[in-house]
């Protein structure tokens, strides 16, 4: 082979491995989906709304409008279009240039909410309620500090791996495993203790796991790294009163429907009205405006509980079409993850794909008592507007990033093992057939 070719080969190679390559046109599909979902959230505030607001003025002596949630929910998803417009032009070497910025801008941004939380009335500025404080509450505007926290873990992660998958050192414990471990625990610390949020924890969780498996931590770290957190999970539990509670309601069978009678306003009330919301809805739902249990009696009808809302006013149908698109965007996230050629950008849409899935499986499996009960929000369908735009945000980065995917699934052995061979690694999806001198 001469040394002109040898050159050129080399460099695509180097190239592809890199993600350095000739952009293409980016998944278009994924956008489609991410705006589906998002309509769909504002269908269901749209129906559900009204009755959130009259119960609201009913019991605060307010006078917001019919429109107010449907107006909040409008917003949200402005934003979020905004973040995802965003990080999708800003170029993905920006971003990763600050991924250690924002990964101390989530933490010190928690921290502030820690000790505001320690003044009364959390200082005007904290919002607390039952004991825990996870918002910062500034006039009509909320934000919710965890989910920067988890935006910055994962596009710092995924660079400190990606690093270390190139040098070859991702199983060893002192320049790999353990700084992810103190970084991880720190966050996770800040999450599940200081702000008594598990439902986040577990997502957090759920985000560094993905990234560990693509990245390629060995099964015998990876078994001592699965023991480890569920001693941790297991602690956090016991922990905290009202965990086990939830807990042990789950375990007694509490979220049946032949619960008690006398058990109207006890620890399973929340789950027997999800499940009867959804029940009631049957096959097509009972239409948008005639939900009994957005009226007051299923809490957190409007976020956390907005997949029981959903059985109750569109059916099996709607929950049908619901998890089918959720279950499509994840399933594209994955291919995406597949064919992507820079480990960075592997890793983070990885651990996009377990945060997106932490917060689905959790959600519907505690409204359908598979689970025991957690506060976590449905992602692009649950009110709420800080979850909404950072998870939008994360998408429109892994948006960009499939403009740099191969034609085809890469084995990252057999590409590595082709550079000694003389061989390239394979065209983006839409280049040409056309070699080029």
């Amino acid at each position: 082979m001469s040394q002109t070719r040898r050159s050129r080969t080399t460099a695509l190679a180097g190239s592809a491995l890199t993600g350095s390559q000739r952009a293409h046109r980016p998944d278009y599909m994924l956008i489609l989906l991410i705006g589906l979902l998002m309509l769909f959230g504002l269908i269901v505030i749209y129906a559900i709304g009204p009755q959130r607001v009259q119960l609201i003025n009913s019991f605060n002596g307010t006078n917001l409008s019919d429109t107010y949630f449907v107006i909040k929910q409008a917003v949200s998803l402005a934003m979020a279009l905004v973040a995802l417009i965003v990080m999708a032009i800003v170029p993905l070497h920006v971003i990763k240039q600050y991924s250690g910025k924002l990964l101390i801008a989530g933490l010190v941004a928690c921290g502030i909410l820690f000790l505001f939380s320690l003044l009364p009335d959390g200082g005007g500025v904290a919002q607390c309620s039952l004991g825990a404080c996870r918002w910062f509450e500034l006039g009509p505007a909320s934000f919710q500090p965890s989910e920067l926290l988890k935006f910055g873990l994962l596009i710092f992660l995924a660079r400190f791996l990606a690093d270390h998958m190139k040098r070859g050192t991702i199983n060893n414990w002192e320049e790999a495993i353990i700084p992810t471990l103190i970084v991880s625990g720190l966050a996770l610390f800040i999450i599940v203790v200081l702000q008594r949020d598990l439902g986040t924890g577990v997502a957090v969780v759920a985000i560094i796991a993905s990234m560990l498996v693509v990245a390629g931590v060995n099964q015998r770290i990876g078994a001592v790294l699965v023991a480890g957190m569920v001693v941790l999970g297991a602690l956090a539990i016991v922990s905290a009163p009202h965990r086990i509670e939830r807990v042990a309601t789950f375990l007694n069978g509490g979220a049946t429907a032949t619960a008690n009678a006398d058990d109207a306003q006890g620890d399973s009330y929340h789950i027997q009205q999800a499940l009867i919301a959804m029940g009631s809805g049957g096959l097509f739902g009972v239409g948008i405006g005639n939900s009994v249990q957005a009226t007051g009696y299923l809490p957190e009808a409007i976020n956390d509980s907005v997949f029981a809302i959903i059985g109750e006013t569109f059916g099996f149908v709607g929950l049908l079409l619901l998890l089918t698109l959720m279950s499509v965007l994840l399933l594209r996230i994955l291919k995406i993850a597949d064919r992507l050629q820079d480990e960075w950008l592997r890793l983070l849409a990885a651990g996009l794909f377990g945060w997106l899935a932490a917060h689905i499986v959790l959600n519907v499996a505690s409204m359908t008592a598979v689970f025991p009960l957690t506060g976590i929000t449905l992602p692009l369908v649950s009110l709420g507007g800080t979850s909404m735009v950072f998870i939008a945000a994360a998408l429109g980065m892994v948006f960009q990033a499939s403009r740099y995917t191969s034609h085809q699934s890469i084995n990252r052995k057999e590409a590595y093992a082709n550079l000694g061979r003389g061989r390239g690694i394979g065209r983006t999806r839409y280049a040409s057939r056309r070699r080029t001198v």
